[in-house]
Order: C-alpha cells, then sequence, then structure tokens
C-alpha cells in the first residue's frame, strides 16, 4: 500500500530534482556535442598526416580520452536522474491506481 506520505515525498522529489535533472541532462548532451569538436581539435593539430592517421590520432589522444571519461559520468548523471524521475512517476500512478480501486469498491461495495 502506498501512503499519501510517499506520494508526497515522490511530488517533492520531482519538484526538487527539476532543475538538477534539467542540468544533468544539458550536460551530457554538451558533452556528446563537444566531442566532435575535441576530436577536430586533434585532428587540426596533426593536418599533415593523412586523414585516416588524424582520426585514428585523435581517437588515441589523451584530450580525447579523458572527454570520454568526463562524457561518461555527464551519461551516469543524466541517467540516475532520469530513473530516479520515472520511479517518482511509477509510484504516484501506482497509487493513483490504488485510490481509484478503492472509490470503486466503496461503490459497488
Amino acid at each position: 500500500m502506498i501512503s499519501d506520505s510517499d506520494i508526497e515525498e515522490s511530488v517533492d522529489y520531482l519538484r526538487d530534482n527539476a532543475r538538477p535533472a534539467a542540468k544533468a541532462r544539458a550536460e551530457r548532451i554538451y558533452m556528446e556535442e563537444y566531442r566532435k569538436v575535441a576530436k577536430g581539435i586533434v585532428m587540426r593539430e596533426n593536418s599533415a598526416s593523412p586523414i585516416g592517421a588524424q582520426e585514428a590520432i585523435a581517437y588515441a589522444s589523451e584530450r580525447y580520452l579523458n572527454h570520454l571519461a568526463a562524457m561518461k559520468t555527464a551519461i551516469e548523471a543524466d541517467e540516475y536522474h532520469r530513473w530516479m524521475m520515472v520511479a517518482a512517476e511509477a509510484k504516484i500512478e501506482a497509487w493513483r491506481t490504488q485510490q481509484a480501486n478503492y472509490r470503486a469498491q466503496g461503490r459497488t461495495g
């Protein structure tokens, strides 16, 4: 049974974490887009090499690997917020169903 206080906590969580969740999402999108920039910078630094070599150098560069590590952190934060919000929304929806069932039982019984 889901209590009213559980629902209040879920609603509070959604409200209180909207901005951090949005920030985590923005950071993730930024990191995904910046990955292309990081690769381009390293390729430009090695412009004397053939394109294939530039790309290989870029993917193996410390700058690119550091960016991937930061991107992993951003994705983890975004996914954490997303799933915590999904869980809160699911609890609220289950409570709504529970309440509807109680109302229906009261009318028929």
